[in-house]
């Protein structure tokens, strides 16, 4: 009672932030669902069955203006990293198996800073910043313990992408779990690490599930939940999403029994919006992933449990991907960072107080065929969007079957803008750029200003011939570049 006194008190003078209740430094689970749109979860949609995100979202802080990229390899290098992805040079698209790319190996990522400040690091599921070293790979970047997959996707069960295998235990291939289906997988490695952990030591688990990214594969049970969908492909998406749903419910349940829970914070987000080409669905954002729209950037998130002093309530400040590594540091107590582009937001998060960050930049890609939009910001209330958006540039309905070549902007316009304001607008229907000169005027200025802080797109156009997995036994491997 005396801490829990104490703590209340030190708290407003924001000396007693890095601890729980109990006054133990706390526990911190960052659960990354892929391709999740806005329109794919429970609270924005009721015809999805999500009880148990439902849940935690409704007793915790629902993040409503929490931007991630356009693509799953950029936003998780933000997440890790603190900076830009035009910083790191992964802006212009996904790192693929065979590019001798990763996050650089100069930046102290997010598992390392929270290994400084004595925390057990794990990360369960998907790593996609790189692994044709193995100085790039989760356990020689930070990481205790890694279980998952190094590139973008794969199958669901065999764990294979073009024809060979990309699923490892630390750094050991796992060819055991064929017919295992991933979403299941992951989460009985993620409750067995909780269920092992030591909890004397403050827990980082990083749980980057596969779902919902395709290729689109569920259990018939999953599937067999939504009867009145019509259309087959998201009819299983919808499936995919109740599975991960489930699977959340579990690490939940998991941390209860061990009594873990009242001291962890947990952190939810998507990497980017929904592939409406993929069933997923962002309705009534506009756009989908690859673009700037907000049905590309704005990330279905929410925040849960300790050090959240006012729950079961909307934040509406905005927020970057690049702000979890200094906001999460400094949930775990470590001295703010505040030397990348993201902004410590644990004093507007825990209290639910408005968010200093005042602009946000979509994405800049000097390459010449952009795959994830030209460039884009937001200042304010004001956004605009510098040429090419992406492939998608509609309002999708969830049924609404949807090819890449539905856009309107050809990738030559280069000198075209758009400006939106998002707090009229949010859903980007009325370009206010030939009518606000001035407007445009000012955020191009700023957008110009970031630009020069930008470095080339490390993107090989011609694949490694190291990479080649036949090299090592038929698996994806590290040890080539």
């Amino acid at each position: 009672m005396f801490v829990q006194l104490l703590c209340t008190v030190l708290v407003i003078i924001n000396l007693c932030d890095d601890v729980s209740a109990a006054g133990r430094p706390r526990h911190i689970v960052f659960i990354v669902a892929d391709d999740l749109g806005w329109n794919d979860i429970g609270f924005h949609n009721p015809d999805i069955i999500t009880p148990n995100i439902d849940k935690l979202a409704r007793e915790g802080l629902l993040l409503n203006h929490h931007y991630v990229q356009p693509l799953c390899s950029p936003s998780r290098a933000a997440f890790m990293s603190g900076y830009y992805p035009f910083k790191t040079g992964l802006q212009h698209s996904v790192i693929l198996e065979n590019q001798p790319v990763c996050l650089p190996l100069n930046i102290t990522i997010l598992p390392q800073k929270l290994k400084e400040l004595g925390y057990a690091t794990h990360i369960v599921g998907k790593w996609h910043n790189g692994f044709c070293s193995w100085n790039c790979t989760p356990t020689y970047r930070g990481f205790d313990s890694f279980f998952g997959y190094y590139g973008a996707m794969e199958d669901y069960y065999t764990h294979v992408i073009r024809g060979f295998l990309d699923y490892r235990n630390n750094t050991t291939p796992v060819w055991t779990d064929n017919g295992t289906y991933s979403t299941l997988r992951f989460t009985d490695v993620a409750t067995d690490i909780i269920e092992r952990h030591n909890q004397s030591q403050p827990l980082f688990l990083y749980l980057a599930y596969q779902a919902v990214y395709g290729p689109i594969e569920v259990p018939a049970k999953y599937e067999a939940m939504y009867p009145n969908i019509k259309s087959e492909n998201r009819r299983k998406f919808s499936g995919m999403v109740s599975a991960l749903d489930e699977a959340v419910g579990n690490v939940t349940k998991t941390l209860r029994q061990r009594g873990l829970m009242d001291d962890t914070l947990i952190l939810f987000t998507a990497d980017n919006g929904g592939g409406v080409d993929e069933s997923g669905n962002n309705y009534p954002l506009r756009g989908s992933k690859f673009t700037v729209y907000e049905g590309g950037t704005r990330a279905v998130g929410f925040m849960y449990g300790s050090g959240l002093q006012k729950t079961g309530t909307v934040f509406d400040g905005m927020i970057h991907a690049v702000d979890w590594l200094p906001t999460l540091t400094a949930a775990a107590g470590g001295t703010p960072v505040s030397d990348r582009d993201g902004i410590n937001l644990w004093p507007s998060l825990s209290t639910a107080s408005p968010s200093p960050r005042t602009e946000v930049v979509y994405n800049y890609d000097s390459h010449p065929q952009p795959v994830q939009g030209h460039a884009a910001i937001r200042v304010g209330d004001y956004k605009l969007i510098d040429g090419y958006p992406g492939p998608f540039p509609d309002w999708y309905k969830p049924e609404q079957v949807t090819s890449s070549l539905n856009t309107r902007f050809s990738r030559d316009s280069a000198n075209q803008y758009q400006l939106f304001n998002l707090k009229d607008d949010p859903n980007e229907r009325n370009d206010l750029s030939n009518f606000r000169p001035d407007m445009v005027k000012k955020l191009a200025a700023r957008l110009a200003w970031y630009k020069k802080q930008a470095v080339p797109p490390n993107f090989p156009e011609t694949p490694d011939d190291l990479s080649n997995p036949a090299l090592y036994g038929n698996v994806w491997s590290p040890g080539w570049c």
